[in-house]
């Protein structure tokens, strides 16, 4: 008779995933890699030199860091060691680097340390690091989703190679559908435009995608091919890789601000919805049009700026999405809009001058005398009254007594700054002339 503790049938193991049964056994079976690993790629020559030197995997999700990192170890006879930087400390690290040490002195096998995450670390458990790093005693192999210039220390840095991931292309992604065809034993009940459709919700992100792929699987019935609908109905599309307060923040604000200058609406357009749709705040946005109008634009069309400013307005009045159309209005108006960073550069110019000369005064004849011992000291002395003049400018000096002119400002010469450089020459004359008598 059994117990309620007593097992009647052998447990069944649980299904593997597609993507684990799918996982990489050798590094040629990497896809979407080829800079790194094929011919004259960089980790390609590290092995074939015989040294693996620590390394820094940056890419985003589901592009193979882990199982490059795993593989690795296989090539280079490394013990493997595998920790993530969320659910690992200082403990952790020690017990690890404690178990190297053995394993070096007892078996004379060095050890490879994967580390996940590695940019979740703080700055002191990063430098924890470099000690076991610099003698050798661990191959430290970290991966990260973010900059690492930005997220790792520099001390650690520089004692690794830096090695970038690509997201997976169109053809890497179809390579990987055509071995989940292959492992499952049948075609993915998709036509091609169905196909089309799995790698776009992917996203670049090879995990992702094969997951999707096991999900297709499980939707059709047999011989049937998933329509358009069924498809989009039974998967979730993927939110995009945005990150507001991070890399991919700025690479998208920079994008947009570099398309903006280089008069592209269409390419400046295509990341202004990019950003929106990966939940950036929209009144941020606005804030770098109005940025953009007085960098790249400023006097060579006025209007720019009043545009970018009414823009952030209508946003705020009108809310999402009907505000969103304002700023497409604002981004298509810089971007067509005439260049000149002529009053950005002249503001950095003029910043360094002031820096520079310090407390200089104004001259007197610039100065008001509303006291008789104001006028004593030769406030206002000698000053002519523009308007009074015949051309409506005297052309008197205002920089300070003892310094001499400089130009700051240089129009170049597009849209309205073309009549305001025109003048700017008649009154440069004019001033010459004045010194001159």
């Amino acid at each position: 008779m059994t117990d309620l503790f007593s097992a009647t049938t052998p447990a069944q193991p649980a299904a593997r995933p597609l993507a684990d049964r799918l996982r990489p056994t050798c590094l040629s079976d990497i896809v979407g890699q080829d800079h790194l690993l094929k011919g004259d790629g960089a980790l390609s020559r590290m092995l074939q030199a015989g040294a693996l030197p620590s390394l820094i995997l940056w890419g985003p999700p589901g592009v193979g860091k882990t199982s490059m990192a795993r593989l690795l170890a296989g090539e280079t006879d490394l013990h493997f060691e595998a920790m993530s930087a969320i659910f690992s400390g200082v403990k952790d690290l020690r017990s690890l680097f404690d178990a190297a040490r053995q394993r070096q002195d007892t078996l004379g096998q060095g050890t490879l340390l994967f580390v996940d995450e590695i940019h979740r670390f703080n700055r002191t458990q990063q430098d924890g690091f470099l000690p076991y790093v610099e003698t050798g005693l661990i191959t430290l192999v970290g991966a990260t989703t973010e900059n690492p210039s930005f997220e790792l220390n520099s001390a650690l840095l520089s004692r690794c190679s830096v090695l970038v991931l690509d997201r997976l292309s169109e053809a890497a992604a179809e390579l990987l559908l055509q071995r989940a065809e292959t492992a499952v034993g049948r075609r993915l009940p998709l036509d091609a435009a169905g196909r089309d459709v799995l790698v776009g919700l992917a996203d670049g992100d090879g995990r992702y995608l094969l997951n999707l792929a096991e999900q297709v699987f499980t939707l059709a019935s047999a011989g049937e091919t998933l329509s358009h609908d069924q498809l989009t109905a039974g998967l979730q599309k993927r939110a995009p890789s945005y990150d507001k307060d991070r890399d991919g923040h700025y690479n998208l604000v920079s994008a947009l601000h570099k398309s903006v200058r280089g008069s592209d609406p269409d390419a400046a357009l295509y990341w202004l919805a990019r950003m929106i749709s990966g939940g950036e705040d929209p009144l941020y946005v606005a804030r770098r049009l109005v940025r953009m109008a007085s960098e790249d634009i400023g006097l060579a069309d006025p209007t720019s700026l009043m545009i970018a400013g009414e823009a952030a307005r209508t946003f705020e009045r009108l809310g999402s999405p009907e505000g969103e159309l304002a700023l497409a209005h604002a981004v298509v108006h810089l971007a067509t809009a005439p260049k000149s960073n002529a009053v950005y550069t002249a503001w950095t110019a003029a910043q360094d001058a002031a820096a520079r000369t310090g407390s200089l005064p104004p001259p007197k004849h610039s100065l008001n005398a509303p006291t008789d011992l104001m006028k004593a000291q030769g406030y206002g002395a000698g000053y002519t009254y523009d308007h009074d003049t015949a051309s409506g400018v005297s052309g008197q000096d205002y920089f300070p007594d003892g310094m001499p002119r400089d130009t700051y400002y240089r129009p170049k010469g597009q849209g309205r700054e073309g009549p305001i450089a025109e003048r700017l020459r008649q009154w440069k004359t004019l001033r010459q002339d004045l010194r001159k008598d």
